[in-house]
């Protein structure tokens, strides 16, 4: 419950000083007082009071001044300070709040507003101290929870964020498919009937060969001749949008394929064309840079039993961190330099010693011999405020290391670029499958 605290005035004429404290005193409040500016910062040195009244205007040091030097003290800044003052001008006001003052209390004094105004700000400042306590009383305990966090970002990352992500994407792509359907549907009867409509006219044409001036003006109007070359164009125009739009959808719906709790065949190569996919925005050219190519070389690779929707986040993040580096290293170059030694990103694959391998080679800045090793750590990153958060490799990492028992590592030259090696474990049936078909092509 909220008890009275001490209450510091500070006014260099004794009839002010006799009103404001007979006031609060009558109120309940314990009242100290000083005659100027000098014995008020030494008062509150020996014994800090939970709020001064200050005048503003005594001789010696002001009141400004004074406000000015307790709030640079540390053990007096947080002490909130009501200027009294007979000033009314906007500016007096706006300097003493620019000093750290809470209030003002304007004279003559008005009793009940004064109390009032007293009232508000010890409630503050109690409160503000219970709050203080209570923060340090939990300190170590929000430690203790905070190391607890960060054990458990990654995982929760991973688990949450990441199938949100993939949610999305799924539901995008179903989304997606409805429309399109009905689109992809339709394209082949609406040609059929264009060929009809064109052969009802090529027939007209022949029983009507003069057709009204009316109908032979609305023919050049419209130039029937180049309607009926350009129409089937337009019609094989949508006819490739739409593949487009259902390659991008399937690419969606590889990307975001939910993972039982247990790992699951998958083509390593589907994923990377589908992370490559999602990507394009990114890929492509803009005003300051021509397109990042793109080289992939494709080993003969069987089907690895993995979590692959995890997988496809490994792929995402690296080759995300490749474009990030490449725009690092645009900076400086101009278009034309950058045309003359082009941003490229190669992703080669191979069955190496039982293991699927996924190089991943971009021909950027590189990372230094410093950076390196703390490229997986958890939190660290080398990109700007609100650019990056530390946990893209160190989830790829977790994924490679941890759910597939492979190794993921960096091979890296300053200003040369930097690759990115993943290895992941096949099964031995799979891979003499594979061997036995080299061995069958090579025969």
């Amino acid at each position: 419950m909220y008890s009275p605290g001490l209450i510091l005035v500070v006014d260099d004429t004794p009839a002010n000083l006799e009103v404001v404290c007979e006031t609060l005193s009558d109120a309940g409040y314990e009242v100290a007082t000083a005659i100027n500016g000098d014995r008020a910062l030494k008062r509150v040195q020996a014994y800090p009071p939970d709020l001064i009244l200050l005048d503003v205007q005594m001789p010696g040091i002001d009141g400004f001044e004074t406000c000015q030097r307790l709030k640079a003290d540390p053990t007096t800044a947080s002490i909130p300070i009501i200027f009294m003052t007979a000033l009314s001008d906007a500016d007096s006001k706006e300097k003493g709040f620019v000093l750290g003052a809470v209030d003002y209390i304007t004279k003559p004094f008005q009793e009940k507003e004064m109390l009032a105004r007293v009232k508000t700000h010890l409630q503050l400042r109690e409160l503000t101290k219970n709050l203080e306590q209570r923060v340090a009383e939990q300190t170590a305990d929000l430690e203790a929870a905070l190391t607890q966090v960060q054990q458990s970002q990654l995982h929760l990352v991973q688990t949450e964020k990441m199938s949100a992500l993939g949610n999305l994407v799924a539901g995008v792509a179903h989304e997606i498919n409805n429309p399109l359907g009905f689109i992809a549907g339709n394209l082949k009867p609406a040609q059929d009937y264009i060929e009809d409509l064109f052969k009802l006219i090529e027939l007209y044409q022949k029983e009507l060969p003069y057709p009204s001036a009316s109908l032979q003006e609305f023919v050049e109007e419209i130039d029937l001749e180049y309607l009926q070359e350009d129409l089937p164009k337009l019609i094989d125009s949508m006819q490739e949008g739409v593949d487009r739009i259902h390659t991008i959808s399937t690419s969606l719906r590889t990307f975001s394929r939910s993972d039982s709790d247990r790992p699951i065949p998958y083509n390593i190569h589907d994923g990377i064309d589908s992370t490559l996919l999602i990507l394009k925005h990114r890929l492509k050219a803009n005003e300051s840079r021509p397109e990042i190519q793109v080289i992939t070389d494709y080993g003969d690779l069987p089907q690895v039993e993995c979590f692959a929707g995890q997988l496809n986040q490994v792929f995402m993040n690296v080759l995300a961190n490749a474009i990030d580096a490449l725009e690092e290293s645009n900076q400086g170059r101009s278009f034309a330099q950058i045309k003359a030694k082009p941003n490229q990103i190669t992703v080669k694959t191979q069955l190496s010693e039982s293991q699927a391998v996924i190089r991943i080679q971009d021909n950027g800045i590189g990372i230094t011999d410093a950076v390196k090793p703390k490229i997986f750590e958890h939190l660290f990153t080398t990109k700007g405020v609100g650019q990056g958060t530390g946990l893209g490799l160190a989830i790829a990492h977790q994924i490679v290391v941890q759910k597939h028992s492979g190794t993921l590592e960096v091979n890296s030259t300053l200003g040369q670029g930097t690759e990115f090696v993943i290895s992941i474990p096949v099964k031995d049936l799979a891979v003499k499958d594979i061997q036995a078909k080299i061995c069958v092509d090579a025969a």
